[in-house]
Protein backbone atom coordinates (compact mmCIF):
# COMPACT_ATOMS: atom_id res chain seq x y z
CA UNK A 1 0.00 0.00 0.00
CA UNK A 2 2.83 2.22 0.73
CA UNK A 3 4.53 2.11 -2.82
CA UNK A 4 1.51 3.19 -4.86
CA UNK A 5 0.55 5.76 -2.50
CA UNK A 6 3.71 7.59 -2.94
CA UNK A 7 3.47 7.20 -6.76
CA UNK A 8 0.20 8.43 -7.14
CA UNK A 9 1.44 11.53 -4.75
CA UNK A 10 4.48 12.43 -6.81
CA UNK A 11 2.05 12.16 -9.99
CA UNK A 12 0.37 14.73 -8.62
CA UNK A 13 3.05 17.21 -7.62
CA UNK A 14 4.33 16.67 -10.96
CA UNK A 15 0.84 17.64 -12.40
CA UNK A 16 0.61 20.73 -9.77
CA UNK A 17 3.88 21.55 -11.44
CA UNK A 18 2.72 21.71 -15.07
CA UNK A 19 -0.93 23.46 -14.61
CA UNK A 20 1.48 26.28 -12.42
CA UNK A 21 1.04 29.50 -14.54
CA UNK A 22 4.13 29.75 -16.56
CA UNK A 23 3.91 32.96 -18.11
CA UNK A 24 3.60 34.69 -15.39
CA UNK A 25 6.64 32.97 -14.29
CA UNK A 26 8.37 33.82 -17.29
CA UNK A 27 7.09 37.52 -16.75
CA UNK A 28 8.97 37.17 -13.13
CA UNK A 29 11.80 36.14 -14.77
CA UNK A 30 12.22 38.33 -17.41
CA UNK A 31 11.86 41.56 -14.24
CA UNK A 32 14.39 40.08 -12.81
CA UNK A 33 16.69 39.62 -15.41
CA UNK A 34 16.27 42.68 -16.05
CA UNK A 35 17.68 44.07 -12.43
CA UNK A 36 20.39 42.15 -12.92
CA UNK A 37 21.36 43.80 -16.25
CA UNK A 38 21.10 47.10 -14.32
CA UNK A 39 22.75 46.03 -10.98
CA UNK A 40 26.05 44.49 -13.18
CA UNK A 41 25.74 48.62 -15.06
CA UNK A 42 25.63 49.68 -11.36
CA UNK A 43 28.83 48.68 -10.84
CA UNK A 44 30.11 49.38 -13.86
CA UNK A 45 30.11 46.47 -16.19
CA UNK A 46 30.94 44.12 -12.75
CA UNK A 47 29.42 40.90 -11.24
CA UNK A 48 30.15 41.75 -7.86
CA UNK A 49 29.43 43.25 -5.52
CA UNK A 50 25.89 43.15 -6.22
CA UNK A 51 24.52 41.56 -9.69
CA UNK A 52 26.18 38.07 -8.65
CA UNK A 53 24.45 38.08 -5.05
CA UNK A 54 21.35 39.08 -6.48
CA UNK A 55 21.38 36.36 -8.63
CA UNK A 56 21.45 33.75 -6.22
CA UNK A 57 18.84 34.98 -4.21
CA UNK A 58 16.72 34.99 -7.16
CA UNK A 59 17.16 31.80 -8.03
CA UNK A 60 16.62 30.70 -3.91
CA UNK A 61 13.72 32.88 -3.88
CA UNK A 62 12.31 31.02 -7.05
CA UNK A 63 12.55 27.80 -5.71
CA UNK A 64 10.57 28.63 -2.46
CA UNK A 65 7.62 30.85 -4.58
CA UNK A 66 7.40 27.16 -7.25
CA UNK A 67 6.90 25.41 -3.75
CA UNK A 68 4.88 27.69 -2.21
CA UNK A 69 2.23 27.40 -5.38
CA UNK A 70 1.64 23.77 -5.14
CA UNK A 71 0.82 23.84 -1.74
CA UNK A 72 -2.86 23.28 -1.61
CA UNK A 73 -4.70 26.57 -0.96
CA UNK A 74 -6.39 25.96 2.11
CA UNK A 75 -3.16 25.37 4.10
CA UNK A 76 -2.68 29.60 3.38
CA UNK A 77 -6.11 29.83 4.93
CA UNK A 78 -5.29 27.78 7.83
CA UNK A 79 -1.68 29.45 8.43
CA UNK A 80 -2.84 33.18 7.63
CA UNK A 81 -3.31 33.63 11.11
CA UNK A 82 -0.29 32.07 12.48
CA UNK A 83 1.92 33.94 9.90
CA UNK A 84 0.76 37.35 11.43
CA UNK A 85 1.50 36.33 14.71
CA UNK A 86 5.09 34.87 13.88
CA UNK A 87 5.22 38.63 12.01
CA UNK A 88 4.14 40.43 15.02
CA UNK A 89 6.81 38.63 16.94
CA UNK A 90 9.45 39.12 14.64
CA UNK A 91 9.03 43.03 14.77
CA UNK A 92 9.12 43.18 18.24
CA UNK A 93 12.34 41.25 17.90
CA UNK A 94 13.56 43.81 16.05
CA UNK A 95 12.20 46.79 18.34
CA UNK A 96 14.68 44.83 20.83
CA UNK A 97 17.43 42.99 19.28
CA UNK A 98 17.47 44.53 15.42
CA UNK A 99 20.21 45.92 13.68
CA UNK A 100 20.58 49.32 13.29
CA UNK A 101 21.62 50.90 9.75
CA UNK A 102 21.12 54.31 7.99
CA UNK A 103 19.94 55.62 11.93
CA UNK A 104 17.09 52.78 11.65
CA UNK A 105 16.51 49.37 13.27
CA UNK A 106 14.69 47.03 11.27
CA UNK A 107 16.63 44.20 10.38
CA UNK A 108 17.32 41.02 11.73
CA UNK A 109 21.04 39.96 11.09
CA UNK A 110 20.69 36.25 9.92
CA UNK A 111 24.21 35.50 8.61
CA UNK A 112 23.59 34.81 5.38
CA UNK A 113 21.16 37.80 4.85
CA UNK A 114 19.58 40.88 6.59
CA UNK A 115 16.18 40.16 7.39
CA UNK A 116 13.29 43.23 7.39
CA UNK A 117 10.29 41.34 9.26
CA UNK A 118 8.36 44.62 7.89
CA UNK A 119 8.52 43.32 4.19
CA UNK A 120 7.12 39.75 5.20
CA UNK A 121 4.23 41.37 7.70
CA UNK A 122 3.03 43.20 4.34
CA UNK A 123 1.95 39.92 3.10
CA UNK A 124 0.71 38.43 6.26
CA UNK A 125 -1.57 41.30 7.24
CA UNK A 126 -3.66 40.35 3.47
CA UNK A 127 -3.35 36.97 4.18
CA UNK A 128 -5.24 37.67 7.71
CA UNK A 129 -7.83 40.13 5.82
CA UNK A 130 -8.33 37.91 3.17
CA UNK A 131 -9.19 34.97 5.43
CA UNK A 132 -11.60 36.99 7.44
CA UNK A 133 -13.41 38.49 4.63
CA UNK A 134 -13.85 35.01 3.24
CA UNK A 135 -16.04 33.84 6.04
CA UNK A 136 -17.61 37.79 6.66
CA UNK A 137 -21.53 37.85 4.36
CA UNK A 138 -21.73 40.30 1.81
CA UNK A 139 -23.78 42.14 3.26
CA UNK A 140 -22.16 42.46 6.90
CA UNK A 141 -19.58 44.40 5.45
CA UNK A 142 -21.08 47.75 4.89
CA UNK A 143 -21.64 47.33 8.81
CA UNK A 144 -18.74 49.36 11.03
CA UNK A 145 -19.09 46.78 13.30
CA UNK A 146 -16.97 44.52 11.16
CA UNK A 147 -14.24 46.70 10.47
CA UNK A 148 -12.84 46.88 14.05
CA UNK A 149 -10.86 43.31 13.80
CA UNK A 150 -9.73 45.09 10.30
CA UNK A 151 -8.76 48.07 11.79
CA UNK A 152 -6.53 45.94 14.65
CA UNK A 153 -4.87 43.85 12.00
CA UNK A 154 -3.99 46.57 10.67
CA UNK A 155 -2.69 49.38 13.41
CA UNK A 156 -1.02 47.02 15.02
CA UNK A 157 1.72 46.23 12.85
CA UNK A 158 1.81 49.63 11.13
CA UNK A 159 2.33 51.22 15.13
CA UNK A 160 5.41 48.56 15.42
CA UNK A 161 6.59 49.49 12.33
CA UNK A 162 6.70 53.24 12.76
CA UNK A 163 8.43 52.79 15.74
CA UNK A 164 11.55 51.46 14.08
CA UNK A 165 11.26 54.06 12.12
CA UNK A 166 10.09 53.40 8.78
CA UNK A 167 7.23 55.92 7.33
CA UNK A 168 7.40 53.87 3.71
CA UNK A 169 6.62 50.53 4.63
CA UNK A 170 3.89 51.86 7.71
CA UNK A 171 2.08 53.39 4.51
CA UNK A 172 2.23 50.19 2.57
CA UNK A 173 1.09 48.06 5.27
CA UNK A 174 -2.13 50.66 5.92
CA UNK A 175 -2.90 51.40 2.15
CA UNK A 176 -2.69 47.79 1.39
CA UNK A 177 -5.44 47.12 4.27
CA UNK A 178 -7.53 49.64 3.36
CA UNK A 179 -7.88 47.83 -0.24
CA UNK A 180 -8.38 44.91 1.36
CA UNK A 181 -11.19 46.46 3.18
CA UNK A 182 -12.89 48.70 -0.11
CA UNK A 183 -12.17 44.88 -2.44
CA UNK A 184 -14.73 43.68 0.69
CA UNK A 185 -17.25 46.28 -0.10
CA UNK A 186 -17.12 48.51 2.68
CA UNK A 187 -19.11 51.45 2.03
CA UNK A 188 -17.21 54.35 -0.42
CA UNK A 189 -18.08 57.30 1.51
CA UNK A 190 -15.58 55.55 4.82
CA UNK A 191 -12.67 56.35 2.80
CA UNK A 192 -13.95 59.51 2.20
CA UNK A 193 -14.06 60.09 6.06
CA UNK A 194 -11.07 58.18 6.08
CA UNK A 195 -8.70 60.42 3.38
CA UNK A 196 -10.43 63.70 4.86
CA UNK A 197 -9.34 62.72 8.54
CA UNK A 198 -5.80 61.98 7.57
CA UNK A 199 -5.85 65.47 5.60
CA UNK A 200 -6.94 67.46 9.00
CA UNK A 201 -4.57 65.33 10.80
CA UNK A 202 -1.75 66.40 8.97
CA UNK A 203 -0.25 69.36 11.27
CA UNK A 204 -0.67 66.90 14.53
CA UNK A 205 1.52 64.05 12.27
CA UNK A 206 3.76 66.55 11.54
CA UNK A 207 4.66 67.40 14.95
CA UNK A 208 5.86 64.03 15.81
CA UNK A 209 7.46 62.84 12.44
CA UNK A 210 11.57 62.70 12.80
CA UNK A 211 13.77 65.47 11.49
CA UNK A 212 14.69 63.46 8.48
CA UNK A 213 10.93 62.61 7.58
CA UNK A 214 10.30 66.34 7.66
CA UNK A 215 13.86 67.29 5.88
CA UNK A 216 12.08 64.66 2.93
CA UNK A 217 8.93 66.86 2.70
CA UNK A 218 10.68 69.83 2.71
CA UNK A 219 12.91 68.54 0.30
CA UNK A 220 9.91 66.95 -2.19
CA UNK A 221 7.99 70.95 -1.99
CA UNK A 222 11.53 72.66 -2.87
CA UNK A 223 14.87 70.40 -3.59
CA UNK A 224 16.98 73.56 -4.33
CA UNK A 225 16.42 74.85 -1.41
CA UNK A 226 19.67 72.45 -0.46
CA UNK A 227 21.38 70.81 -3.88
CA UNK A 228 23.88 70.03 -2.06
CA UNK A 229 22.71 68.34 0.71
CA UNK A 230 19.03 67.05 1.25
CA UNK A 231 17.96 67.84 -2.26
CA UNK A 232 20.87 66.23 -3.88
CA UNK A 233 19.31 62.91 -4.47
CA UNK A 234 15.91 63.75 -6.24
CA UNK A 235 18.14 66.59 -8.01
CA UNK A 236 20.25 64.23 -9.60
CA UNK A 237 17.61 61.75 -9.78
CA UNK A 238 15.40 64.19 -12.62
CA UNK A 239 18.68 64.74 -14.33
CA UNK A 240 19.35 61.05 -15.04
CA UNK A 241 16.20 60.92 -16.33
CA UNK A 242 15.97 63.80 -18.44
CA UNK A 243 19.42 63.27 -20.02
CA UNK A 244 18.49 59.69 -20.92
CA UNK A 245 16.03 61.18 -23.52
CA UNK A 246 13.93 59.02 -26.02
CA UNK A 247 16.41 56.25 -26.76
CA UNK A 248 18.21 56.71 -23.97
CA UNK A 249 22.09 56.81 -23.88
CA UNK A 250 22.85 53.27 -24.02
CA UNK A 251 23.93 49.97 -22.17
CA UNK A 252 26.28 50.84 -19.92
CA UNK A 253 26.65 54.05 -21.05
CA UNK A 254 25.11 56.44 -18.78
CA UNK A 255 27.46 59.38 -17.02
CA UNK A 256 25.74 60.15 -13.53
CA UNK A 257 26.13 56.44 -12.77
CA UNK A 258 29.17 55.80 -14.53
CA UNK A 259 30.80 59.36 -12.56
CA UNK A 260 28.67 58.11 -9.44
CA UNK A 261 26.66 61.08 -8.97
CA UNK A 262 23.50 59.08 -9.02
CA UNK A 263 22.68 58.19 -5.68
CA UNK A 264 21.55 54.89 -4.36
CA UNK A 265 21.87 53.37 -8.03
CA UNK A 266 21.66 50.09 -6.99
CA UNK A 267 18.82 50.20 -4.27
CA UNK A 268 16.36 53.04 -4.45
CA UNK A 269 17.08 54.82 -7.53
CA UNK A 270 17.74 52.30 -9.71
CA UNK A 271 14.67 53.04 -11.89
CA UNK A 272 16.95 56.20 -13.06
CA UNK A 273 20.16 54.06 -14.01
CA UNK A 274 17.55 52.23 -16.49
CA UNK A 275 15.90 55.49 -18.14
CA UNK A 276 19.03 57.23 -18.17
CA UNK A 277 20.85 54.43 -20.56
CA UNK A 278 17.33 52.98 -21.34
CA UNK A 279 15.49 56.43 -22.22
CA UNK A 280 11.83 56.98 -22.76
CA UNK A 281 11.02 54.32 -24.72
CA UNK A 282 12.73 51.62 -22.22
CA UNK A 283 11.32 53.31 -19.32
CA UNK A 284 7.71 52.35 -20.89
CA UNK A 285 9.22 49.14 -21.42
CA UNK A 286 10.01 48.26 -17.86
CA UNK A 287 6.57 49.75 -17.17
CA UNK A 288 4.72 47.51 -19.49
CA UNK A 289 5.92 44.31 -17.67
CA UNK A 290 4.87 45.31 -14.56
CA UNK A 291 1.38 46.04 -16.18
CA UNK A 292 1.57 42.87 -17.40
CA UNK A 293 2.37 41.38 -13.76
CA UNK A 294 -0.28 43.70 -12.67
CA UNK A 295 -2.85 42.29 -15.34
CA UNK A 296 -1.97 38.46 -14.53
CA UNK A 297 -2.62 38.91 -11.07
CA UNK A 298 -5.72 41.18 -11.11
CA UNK A 299 -6.95 38.14 -13.81
CA UNK A 300 -6.13 35.32 -11.47
CA UNK A 301 -7.80 37.23 -8.47
CA UNK A 302 -11.20 37.94 -10.21
CA UNK A 303 -11.41 34.14 -11.53
CA UNK A 304 -11.15 32.06 -7.88
CA UNK A 305 -14.25 30.80 -6.96
CA UNK A 306 -13.71 31.13 -3.30
CA UNK A 307 -12.97 34.58 -1.43
CA UNK A 308 -9.98 33.36 0.13
CA UNK A 309 -7.92 33.30 -2.89
CA UNK A 310 -9.74 36.15 -4.64
CA UNK A 311 -9.03 38.79 -1.54
CA UNK A 312 -5.45 37.12 -1.76
CA UNK A 313 -4.64 37.35 -5.23
CA UNK A 314 -5.95 41.10 -5.69
CA UNK A 315 -4.71 42.10 -2.43
CA UNK A 316 -0.96 40.61 -3.15
CA UNK A 317 -1.04 42.30 -6.92
CA UNK A 318 -2.08 45.87 -5.38
CA UNK A 319 0.65 45.42 -2.64
CA UNK A 320 3.37 44.75 -5.84
CA UNK A 321 1.53 47.77 -7.64
CA UNK A 322 2.28 49.65 -4.84
CA UNK A 323 6.03 49.16 -5.03
CA UNK A 324 6.41 49.89 -8.19
CA UNK A 325 3.94 53.22 -7.95
CA UNK A 326 5.77 54.52 -5.01
CA UNK A 327 9.20 53.81 -6.11
CA UNK A 328 8.98 55.75 -9.69
CA UNK A 329 7.26 58.32 -8.40
CA UNK A 330 9.76 58.85 -5.76
CA UNK A 331 12.80 59.00 -8.01
CA UNK A 332 10.45 61.11 -10.46
CA UNK A 333 9.68 63.95 -7.61
CA UNK A 334 6.38 62.89 -7.63
CA UNK A 335 6.41 62.17 -4.04
CA UNK A 336 8.45 62.69 -1.50
CA UNK A 337 11.48 60.02 -0.81
CA UNK A 338 10.41 57.59 1.50
CA UNK A 339 12.66 54.44 0.65
CA UNK A 340 10.83 51.72 -1.02
CA UNK A 341 12.69 49.81 -3.49
CA UNK A 342 12.01 48.74 -7.18
CA UNK A 343 10.50 44.98 -7.04
CA UNK A 344 12.99 42.45 -8.77
CA UNK A 345 14.94 45.40 -10.10
CA UNK A 346 16.26 47.27 -7.08
CA UNK A 347 19.17 45.21 -4.95
CA UNK A 348 17.91 43.82 -2.01
CA UNK A 349 16.88 40.33 -0.19
CA UNK A 350 13.72 41.02 2.05
CA UNK A 351 12.02 42.75 -0.59
CA UNK A 352 12.42 39.67 -3.50
CA UNK A 353 11.81 37.19 -0.46
CA UNK A 354 8.73 38.86 0.30
CA UNK A 355 7.75 39.44 -3.43
CA UNK A 356 8.65 36.12 -4.17
CA UNK A 357 6.58 34.52 -1.74
CA UNK A 358 3.26 36.86 -2.60
CA UNK A 359 3.77 35.35 -6.15
CA UNK A 360 3.66 31.90 -5.24
CA UNK A 361 0.58 32.60 -3.17
CA UNK A 362 -0.84 34.11 -6.33
CA UNK A 363 -0.26 31.11 -8.16
CA UNK A 364 -1.27 28.92 -5.39
CA UNK A 365 -4.86 31.15 -5.64
CA UNK A 366 -4.44 30.33 -9.70
CA UNK A 367 -3.78 26.47 -9.70
CA UNK A 368 -6.70 25.84 -6.78
CA UNK A 369 -9.13 28.64 -8.01
CA UNK A 370 -12.02 26.23 -8.11
CA UNK A 371 -10.78 24.75 -4.21
CA UNK A 372 -14.34 25.24 -2.12
CA UNK A 373 -12.89 26.75 1.60
CA UNK A 374 -15.35 26.90 4.59
CA UNK A 375 -16.59 30.03 6.41
CA UNK A 376 -14.97 29.23 9.41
Amino acid sequence: MTGPIYISNERSVIGRMSQINWSLIFLVVCLACLGLACLYSAAGGQIEPWAGRQGVRFIFCLIIMLVLAVIDLRWWYKLAWPAYFIGLGLLMFVELMGRIGMGAQRWIDLGFMQLQPSELVKIAVIMVLARYYHGTAAEDTRRLSTLILPAIVILIPTGLVLLQPNLGTAIMIVLGGAAMVFLAGAPLWLFILGIGAGAAAIPVVWMFMHDYQKRRVETFLNPENDPLGAGYNIIQSKIAIGSGGISGKGYLEGTQSRLNFLPEKHTDFIFTLWAEEWGFIGGLFLLFLFALIFIYGTWIGLRCRNNFGRFLALGLTFNFSLYVFINIAMVMGLIPVVGIPLPLISYGGSVMLAVMIAFGLIMSCSLYSDSRLSRF
